[in-house]
């Protein structure tokens, strides 16, 4: 697991070092499935070199990266699911909330992830049944329990849930009208991250992707947090419901949901 560890963290800061160097420079940007969903240059230089680091160990492992696709190894019992840019639009216009994010399975289940902000310093770590950390430091889930008082993060996918064209935007109205104080950072690993350091107290996000939450999910658990889909059902990475609290508050923001699909 040592090796495990030293692999990860080296492909998170040599990623970061990469967005760093470029960010707020010039760089070619193009559009993937649908036109604010964006790729540059950087993403692809910053997974690459993921890719080559962790295969240079570990050649036998499974990968699955946002912008270069699945490598399946069947005999492999480890996954790595990196994004090499999570906030993309946020990197391509400046704005310093991305990061990389990169998460280890194994047999299916998160048992290490990483996820660094190089523009703020930020490394958030975790390791099964180790707690997470932030720059080195245990972190915990906040406190809250006055669902009333609480502070809350959310996102807004570029493409929206199938028979559902309302419904994220209704389930932000009536946060809203709660009088309850809602950001949209742009990088769901941020949000996971900030929510398991106890800057926020919740998050939810529909139709994200594994690459967007595989680390994120792990830390928020080490934490302390809670992660279930919408239905109050424990989930996995690859679920396309998202929420995730630090318990206190999580049946008040699911009754919330489930009011307005009803």
């Amino acid at each position: 697991m040592d090796e495990l560890k030293y692999v990860l963290l080296s492909a998170i800061r040599e990623a970061g070092r990469i967005i760093h160097s470029n960010f707020n420079g010039i760089f070619r940007i193009d559009h993937k499935e649908g036109i604010n969903n964006l790729v540059t240059e950087v993403d692809q230089l910053a997974e690459a070199r993921i890719i080559e680091i962790i295969r240079a160990s570990f050649p036998e492992h499974s990968i699955i990266g946002e912008e270069s696709g699945e490598y399946l190894h069947e005999s492999s019992e480890y996954q790595w699911v990196i994004d090499p840019i999570d906030g993309t639009v946020n990197f391509a216009h400046g704005i310093p909330l991305c990061c990389v994010s990169i998460g280890l399975l194994h047999k299916g289940s998160v048992t290490m992830g990483a996820v660094f902000n190089p523009m703020m310093n930020e490394l958030f770590f975790a390791e099964k049944g180790k707690g997470a950390t932030l720059n080195g430091q245990p972190i915990s889930v906040s406190q809250k329990t006055d669902f009333r008082t609480a502070f809350l993060v959310t996102g807004f996918p570029y493409k929206w849930p199938e028979n559902t064209l309302e419904h994220p935007v209704k389930v932000f109205e009536r946060m809203v009208l709660q009088g309850l104080p809602i950001r949209r950072l742009g990088s769901a690993a941020i949000d996971l991250c900030w929510v398991a350091c106890g800057r926020f107290d919740g998050f939810w996000e529909y139709n994200l992707s594994a690459w967007d939450v595989a680390a994120g999910y792990l830390i928020v658990l080490e934490a302390g947090g809670t992660i279930t889909d919408f239905d109050g059902r424990i989930g996995n990475v690859f679920d396309k419901q998202t929420l995730a609290t630090n318990g206190h508050i999580h049946h008040d923001i699911l009754s919330v949901i489930r009011k307005i699909e009803e």
